[in-house]
């Protein structure tokens, strides 16, 4: 009677304390390990949509980082647990995460300053969209596009009021996960074994 006492003890602690700190080390081993594989594993892998800067020309190290990863991997590194008793919380505190994970509407209001390279930029976006050259005669009639460019480039503001709206793909990373649940039972069949000499 007093083994089963004892073992029932070990049992409970395990459920209590230790299962909830092993069970969030591989929680978060398993969801940044999607950051690499590039998508969602739950019933195989999810893959994500590709980042636009991954699809154009590669120019610089950036360029060179998966879909979701920089080289801050703030996103990536801000995947944490906090164990309670039986049971453990899986969380990203970047504040963006959210947006990432489940996808939907940007609108953002945004001021950034207006340095020699965005008006550089924008002169040379001006010509393209024109279909010209630095230094061909611009005709009369100008697209619109093509005029708030020229706007932008010829500004005397220091910052711009930039409205950005868009639809942000679902590129999740953490959920529900059949083969975190299989893992995570696994490993508490094996540490329930050990107690019960099973």
């Amino acid at each position: 009677m007093r083994y089963i006492q004892t073992e029932a003890k070990k049992q409970d602690d395990l459920m209590r304390r230790r299962m909830p700190v092993i069970a969030g080390n591989m929680a978060v081993s398993h969801f940044r390990s999607n950051f690499q594989k590039g998508g969602f594993v739950n019933n195989g892998l999810q893959a994500w949509k590709p980042s636009k800067r991954r699809e154009g020309k590669k120019k610089g190290a950036k360029d060179n980082y998966k879909t979701l990863l920089s080289d801050r991997d703030h996103l990536f590194s801000s995947v944490s647990y906090i164990p309670g008793d039986y049971a453990v919380l899986i969380k990203n505190d970047a504040p963006y995460a959210k947006i990432h994970n489940e996808g939907g509407p940007i609108n953002v209001i945004t001021h950034p300053t207006v340095t020699t390279k965005m008006r550089k930029f924008a002169w040379a976006k001006f010509y393209s969209t024109m279909g010209l050259k630095k230094g061909d005669k611009i005709p009369k009639s100008v697209p619109e596009d093509a005029v708030r460019w020229r706007a932008m480039a010829l500004t005397k503001k220091d910052k711009l009021n930039v409205h950005i709206k868009g639809q942000m793909p679902k590129r999740q990373f953490i959920g529900e996960s059949k083969e975190l649940n299989d893992k995570i039972n696994d490993r508490l069949d094996a540490e329930l074994e050990k107690i019960w000499n099973i």
